[in-house]
């Protein structure tokens, strides 16, 4: 963890006001308000997440414990290491004393990489895209919907499936290309995504603190049965967040 916190060191962030380097959960997550769980096995090639649960079921399990023993009852919780929406539900189930709505699963980056899709499908930059669901879970049984997504095309605002007028596109190589996307990356870079995963949790995190205003953005949450979703699941819908 050294050359870690060199690293931080060396970046001069600004809002970085210290660092605990340790390998103790009950150190790590003392008092913390956001909790970036990113320590699982990670994915290689030839993987799907479900080949992942054996290997990562003992880190959630313990690190869900020491969350419940010495984090703020109000903590956020951000899963990301896969299987996400998996390992977010184990997390919950041994944190009792925190709401089970404090714990979430990462599908912001397949939010992102449908978004990014989208626009350059459209030629347009990617912050002029908004409202693109994923439904479901992280992985390739996903469901990427743009079926309510806007997009600002000369100053106004436009239905993504009008602007793109191509059904097929929306509902084969669009999809399939969000779903497998991860899959490509690593046969890209031998390595699973790095840097656009870390944005993505920063997008997650930071929405969850600040709000999102006129847009919803995807997030694994335990369903409470809308959209007949079984309850008590993880499932990424969309959601609009305010006043933290």
């Amino acid at each position: 963890l050294e050359g870690v916190v060199m690293e931080l060191a060396d970046c001069a962030l600004p809002l970085l006001a210290g660092v605990l380097p340790t390998a103790n959960p009950e150190e790590a997550f003392k008092d913390v308000a956001a909790a970036f769980l990113v320590g699982a096995m990670p994915r290689k090639e030839g993987m799907e997440r479900k080949d992942l649960l054996a290997a990562n079921v003992r880190i959630f399990k313990e690190q869900g414990q020491a969350m419940d023993k010495v984090a703020r009852k109000d903590v956020k919780v951000l899963v990301v290491g896969n299987p996400a929406n998996t390992n977010a539900l184990i997390c919950s189930k041994y944190a009792p004393s925190i709401p089970k709505e404090n714990f979430t699963a990462m599908t912001r980056l397949d939010q992102n990489r449908a978004q990014s899709q989208l626009a350059a499908k459209l030629g347009v930059p990617v912050k002029d895209v908004k409202n693109v669901v994923i439904w479901g879970n992280h992985s390739s049984t996903q469901f990427p919907d743009a079926s309510n997504a806007v997009v600002s095309i000369g100053g106004a605002l436009k239905s993504v499936p009008e602007a793109i007028n191509d059904e097929e596109y929306l509902k084969s190589a669009f999809v399939t290309t969000v779903q497998k996307r991860g899959a490509a990356v690593i046969a890209a870079r031998k390595m699973s995504s790095a840097l656009s995963a870390a944005k993505a949790a920063s997008d997650h995190m930071r929405d969850w603190f600040l709000g999102v205003e006129d847009r919803y953005v995807s997030m694994g949450v335990i369903s409470d049965g809308s959209y007949g979703v079984p309850a008590d699941v993880v499932f990424s819908f969309p959601v609009t967040i305010s006043n933290g």
